[in-house]
């Protein structure tokens, strides 16, 4: 059985359940990092030097890098739908992930430790609002991808789309003021119809 290592509010194990639950997967889940603790002892390490969450252990075979999983999963159990076989698609597919992750998911950062972890009373609203507003400009181009499209990459659900919800998830739960985006929204709202996304995604911010 796949075993993911990490706890459940982490937004990158979150995404790997959310995909594993979509795959139809058994899995055993153990709480690993934050007040669980876990992750700096040197087992954990071992399995994986970074020490961040989350890690699975699929027969043996060790894997850690939230997105990497995602492709391993959907290349082993959907290859040729979640997993596209053709090289360009599957390279067009990548690049959407990858640009999440280098671009629009730091980002959030500041704006999710401000309202998360920070107490009202000491948090810069100010680099709060920039944060946002540079989030919004950046969406523009998942707006534009999803022009005619029911999901990221096309009319089904795909590694990409496990990749950019749960981020997305945050940015409609966490920034104020949002302008309307069209496409966008229809997306997320599909996400929302999903019952493993309510699940393992939608749980807290």
């Amino acid at each position: 059985m796949l075993k993911i290592m990490g706890r459940k509010t982490s937004s990158n194990v979150r995404k790997v359940l959310w995909c594993a639950a979509e795959l139809g997967l058994e899995f055993d889940r153990t709480d690993v990092g934050g007040d669980f603790g876990g992750n700096s002892e040197q087992w954990y390490l071992d399995l994986n030097p970074n020490g961040l969450v989350p890690t699975v252990d699929d027969d043996g075979l060790i894997l850690w890098e939230s997105n990497t999983i995602i492709r391993y999963l959907c290349s082993k159990h959907s290859n040729g739908k979640m997993y596209p076989t053709d090289i360009g698609e599957r390279a067009l597919t990548e690049k959407w992930m990858d640009w999440h992750s280098t671009v629009a998911t730091p980002k959030t950062g500041p704006i999710f430790r401000g309202i998360v972890h920070t107490p009202e009373d000491k948090r810069d609203h100010a680099a709060m609002k920039v944060a946002g507003d540079e989030l919004t400009r950046v969406y523009q181009m998942l707006e534009r991808q999803l022009e005619g499209k029911t999901y990221v990459m096309g009319d089904n659900l795909g590694m990409a789309d496990f990749a950019l919800g749960m981020h997305v998830h945050r940015y409609y739960v966490l920034v104020e003021d949002k302008p309307p985006l069209k496409n966008m929204d229809a997306w997320y709202d599909r996400l929302k119809g999903r019952p493993a996304f309510v699940e393992h995604v939608m749980v807290c911010p």
